[in-house]
């Protein structure tokens, strides 16, 4: 993870304190700024700052956020696209389609699919890798849905291949 102030690899880290960077006044373009209220925002995912300029007294918000790296994903056929989260989040409703449920542990599902995705730091990750991860979180969550998850990322060519994957999750049940 990358953060937003790029400055950090350009200046020794020893001399590097939060109080050196100057965030521009929006209004006046003057440096002198400062952060008069702070709080986490957008579920924790970044902080919200509230400045105030010292020159011409108006107030203004900024964000902080952590910037991520572009994931890449490595398809069967070895084309290569950036990660979409809203891909697996329509594979795992299709195979949650009328189980008992509930969004939030879909959403919990798919953040902790996308948490172990992001921890591999890499750069790049086959999509085969993600579906395996995505199997076992739905495996433990539902095995109605999670067989109908592996039907389709399997696909099953014939009754015995989705006979078999039956046979798996009742032995292991």
């Amino acid at each position: 993870m990358v953060f937003h102030m790029l400055l950090l690899f350009e200046i020794p880290i020893l001399y590097l304190y939060p109080e050196d960077f100057f965030m521009k006044c929006p209004f006046c373009s003057h440096e002198n700024t400062r952060v008069i209220d702070s709080r986490p925002a957008d579920e924790n995912n970044s902080i919200r700052r509230r400045r105030v300029c010292d020159e011409c007294g108006k107030r203004f918000t900024t964000y902080e956020k952590v910037e991520t790296i572009p994931l890449i994903v490595i398809k069967k056929d070895n084309n290569r696209e950036t990660y979409d989260r809203s891909k697996i989040e329509a594979g795992v409703l299709r195979a949650c389609h009328k189980r008992p449920i509930s969004a939030a542990q879909i959403n919990q599902l798919i953040d902790s699919v996308e948490t172990a995705v992001f921890n591999r730091e890499e750069k790049e990750i086959a999509s085969g890798i993600i579906g395996e991860l995505v199997m076992n979180k739905l495996k433990d969550l539902d095995t109605v849905a999670y067989v109908r998850f592996a039907s389709v990322y399997r696909e099953f060519k014939d009754i015995n291949t989705f006979m078999d994957e039956l046979k798996k999750v009742m032995t292991s049940a």
